[in-house]
């Protein structure tokens, strides 16, 4: 990626001299499949006689013009146009020839293989609107953006701006001209344009404005969506929203549009909304994902106002817009939709990765230091969602929810369409709360590292409590001590059930708080600290606690609750304080009767972890048989057709050790082995397969059969997993090939083929690619994209192995290459903190 960065300083020497009025922005989609032609004409004022550059990445430039006077094509150099002289006032004109990408990032082109119908979407976050049209790129240059685009008239052409009549021009040709959007950043700017189907509905905003809402997709996958439902979940966001920020709905229509080959859940442009196509449904899906789907809608939705209403001078304020909308869609699926247990959701998935992120060597502080646009690619990351969508609630909690509401909406109204700091909004939260939100600042968002809360216990001869205390500590390379507000839940075996019989709500601070008023209280079978999950902190049980869980998880009668001991059960298994080999014996004995789709999906991940890398290596083989034997069991007693029985048939298949499990896998794809309620559909016998690739059972040609009955872009995604994960050398090295000397694969393709690659199944084969995993970081950093070097980079790295020998190669690599671009030795470095964690864990449970 030589050539493309920016930094911070440079960004704001050009903040210094210039500003942004307008862009008028033509584009003409009509000239072939690898280029665009793209005329942008920029406005904007600048300290006269001052020099600076605007933003591009073309395959070529055709003219420059600045002022009237033409600027030698040599200005154009790497991603920057070199403009000297300004004036005042200034007009930018550039004409080039801008790239298709197969990468999800500027304008990704797409051929549906079903039909060969063509459909193109912009993705520009963080640093791409400059891949379509030549843009000073950084947020707090906002201007307005007028799109022309020019293209086959029997597409659908979709932008911020409601879209217009196209006008012929020319053969089977239109051009669609938009009107300029609001003031706005150049990385919430969008185009999707294609034959794509669409429905369209309205609603009526807080302010009486009528906002049209459309829902698109492709031809060959509109059967599929439940348009009725997302319209419906819309409506409840926006409702909720309106009302909660007390703020209408910013922008002219909301669109939502499932696109192929994208590379996030969803980005927010400005009404118009990309998705990826995971959420279009063509086979049977866990309610974890459809409650996800939810929360994804209303993500992006808070971002209208939250992130493109009033938008971050600076990208260190990234995780204020994510932690935000991560935040508010959360509470908002819990407050406004039938998903109203949101937040057991979000304590099994979110915290949980945040927990791990913010015990990687890269944890950094919520507000992170953004050096240069590398810096912000590798921080869409734990913290910036998770961990401070944890903070927000918890500050929401210190401050009081309705205040908390109240800040937001007078951040809004005095910051609209403009750009902003943190302290704009802890100077709201402080105006409306009336507490003083610096020192909480200081410690919550300008630290990292995540504390541990312990309780010490006194029991009196009666079985009373003489004593009770919150025990706090901190990592020692991040001794800070956070204030907290928690609760602590008091649980007892009541007919079978674990019930909760008391609560107390409290600030926690310092490294012991005294709780006095639970002296007095009978000594309970379990106590959870953090109970109603309002803190973000790891949190230990006590002994006895630790035996009830251990022994009746299962019985604790509120999730959010369960979730807590679930998530405590598997922090103390990665610090290795507890065995591997305990933590599949409590997750084989409980999760048969967890009722919460996100649970059981975050946890069956974390088993088949702990099989395969956390267990000592002695006892490999055993636990992975164990656990796939265990997990068949619990598809077999699951209820008829239940979310359960589905999860546990696809870890069964994903776990598969022997032959005797690949020949029930090999079954129940054919029909011959039946489960009640379970339907082998086409995603699922997708998965089945990828399973029987991965045992050696099947050859390439069976895969290639199933490719050809299901010719579509999720297909060829399975077919390319099931290829890479067949256990020979010769197919390691051919999906090796096709990833690392070819650049002809899709991003969705390269992810796919790198899930194949390392499946544990083939874990004795990635030996054989350990030195030529290192030997290509470089070169692949140099000549990739952004995303797929990210793919390449965590994909193909031989995690799978989880022993000494590819430790100390990390170690080596990142010893001999301390001047490599920091963003990849940041990946690097987290892919050896997985693989130091996975060693300490099996040396416990060695012992």
């Amino acid at each position: 990626m030589p050539g493309e960065n920016l930094t911070r300083i440079e960004a704001q020497e050009r903040r210094g001299v210039l500003d942004t009025q307008s862009y008028e922005v033509e584009l003409d989609l009509t000239t072939g499949p690898e280029v665009f032609r793209s005329t942008s004409t920029v406005r904007f004022t600048a300290t006269e006689g001052a020099s600076s550059f605007i933003d591009l990445i073309a395959r070529s430039v055709h003219s420059i013009t600045l002022n009237g006077r033409s600027i030698p094509a040599s200005a154009f150099n790497d991603s920057r146009i070199a403009l000297d002289e300004l004036a005042p006032e200034n007009e930018l004109v550039v004409i080039a020839d801008c790239e298709y990408t197969n990468t999800g990032e500027g304008l990704h082109r797409f051929v549906d293989p079903v039909d060969g119908e063509v459909y193109l979407y912009t993705q520009f976050e963080v640093p791409d609107s400059r891949r379509v049209f030549a843009v000073f790129e950084q947020p707090d240059l906002k201007a307005t953006f007028q799109f022309t685009v020019t293209a086959p008239a029997a597409w659908k052409v979709i932008s911020n701006s409601p879209t217009p009549e196209p006008v012929p021009s020319g053969e089977g040709i239109a051009t669609w001209e938009f009107e300029p959007t609001p003031r706005m950043s150049s990385y919430i700017t969008a185009l999707i344009a294609g034959p794509y189907e669409s429905t369209f509905s309205e609603l009526t905003s807080a302010s009486g404005r009528v906002i049209p809402l459309g829902i698109f997709a492709r031809k060959s996958l509109w059967q599929y969506l439940d348009a009725d439902y997302i319209f419906e979940k819309t409506r409840q966001g926006f409702a909720y929203y309106e009302d909660k920020f007390d703020y209408p709905y910013p922008f002219a229509k909301y669109d939502q549009l499932f696109v192929p080959e994208f590379n996030a859940g969803a980005m927010e442009n400005a009404g118009a909304v990309t998705f990826t196509e995971v959420y279009v449904f063509r086979s049977k899906v866990t309610d974890a994902v459809k409650e996800r789907r939810v929360v994804t809608i209303l993500h992006e939705l808070a971002h209208m106002w939250f992130g493109d209403l009033v938008t971050m001078k600076w990208w260190n304020d990234l995780w204020l817009n994510e932690s935000f909308a991560e935040w508010a869609s959360t509470i908002a699926t819990a407050e406004a939709t039938e998903w109203t247990e949101a937040w057991t959701t979000f304590n099994a998935m979110e915290k949980t990765w945040a927990y791990r992120q913010d015990q990687l060597p890269s944890t950094h502080p919520v507000v992170a230091e953004i050096r240069d646009l590398e810096d912000v690619q590798v921080n869409f990351d734990g913290i910036t969602y998770a961990k401070g969508g944890s903070v927000l609630k918890q500050l929401a909690a210190w401050v009081g929810i309705d205040e908390f509401f109240a800040g937001v909406g007078a951040y809004f109204r005095k910051h609209e369409y403009g750009n902003t700091e943190l302290r704009d909004l802890l100077t709201e939260l402080e105006t409306t709360s009336g507490r003083e939100l610096t020192e909480w600042s200081k410690k919550w968002l300008e630290t990292a590292g995540v504390n541990t809360l312990s309780p010490a216990i006194v029991e009196a001869a009666d079985g009373s409590i003489s004593a009770f205390k919150i025990v706090q500590t901190a990592p020692a390379d991040y001794p800070t001590i956070r204030p907290h507000r928690l609760g602590v839940g008091f649980y007892d075996l009541q007919n079978g059930a674990l019930i909760r019989t008391h609560f107390t709500e409290l600030d926690v601070d310092g490294d012991l708080t005294d709780v006095p008023e639970l002296v007095g209280l009978a000594r309970p079978d379990l106590v959870l600290l953090n109970d109603h999950d309002l803190a973000y902190a790891k949190i230990r049980l006590d002994e006895r606690s630790l035996q009830t869980a251990i022994d009746h998880l299962s019985k604790i009668s509120d999730p959010l609750a369960r979730s807590l001991v679930w998530g405590a059960a598997w922090d103390q298994t990665r610090d290795a304080e507890a065995s591997a080999s305990d933590y599949i014996d409590l997750v084989l004995g409980n999760i048969g009767a967890e009722t919460e789709s996100t649970t059981v999906r975050t946890t069956l991940a974390q088993l088949q972890l702990a099989a395969n890398s956390y267990v000592t290596p002695a006892k490999r083989d055993a636990s992975r048989e164990k656990v796939a034997k265990g997990l068949w069991a619990l598809a077999q007693a699951a209820d008829a057709g239940s979310d359960s029985q589905l999860q546990f048939v696809t870890a069964f298949a994903s776990a598969a050790a022997t032959a005797e499990h690949w020949e029930i896998v090999r079954a129940l794809r054919a029909g011959e082995t039946s489960l009640d309620g379970l339907t082998i559909d086409t995603d699922l016998s997708w998965q089945l397969l990828v399973s029987l690739a991965a045992g050696g059972v099947i050859a390439e040609g069976v895969i290639d059969e199933a490719l050809a009955a299901d010719n579509t872009a999720k297909g060829a995604e399975f077919a390319a997993q099931a290829k890479a994960a067949l256990p020979t050398p010769e197919a390691k090295s051919a999906a090796w090939s096709s990833l690392v000397d070819s650049d002809r694969l899709p991003n969705t393709l390269v992810r796919a083929a790198g899930l194949g690659f390392t499946h544990p199944a083939g874990v004795l084969l990635l030996d054989e690619f350990v030195d030529q995993y290192f030997a290509m970081l470089l070169p692949v950093w140099e000549s990739r994209t952004y995303k797929i070097a990210e793919y390449l980079v965590l994909g193909l790295y031989p995690a799978p192995l989880a022993n000494a020998a590819l430790r100390d190669a990390t170690r080596t690599w990142l010893t001999s290459h301390t001047d490599a671009p920091s963003a990849l030795r940041r990946l690097v470095a987290e892919n050896l903190a997985g693989v130091e964690r996975a060693l300490a864990v099996q040396e416990r449970d060695a012992h």
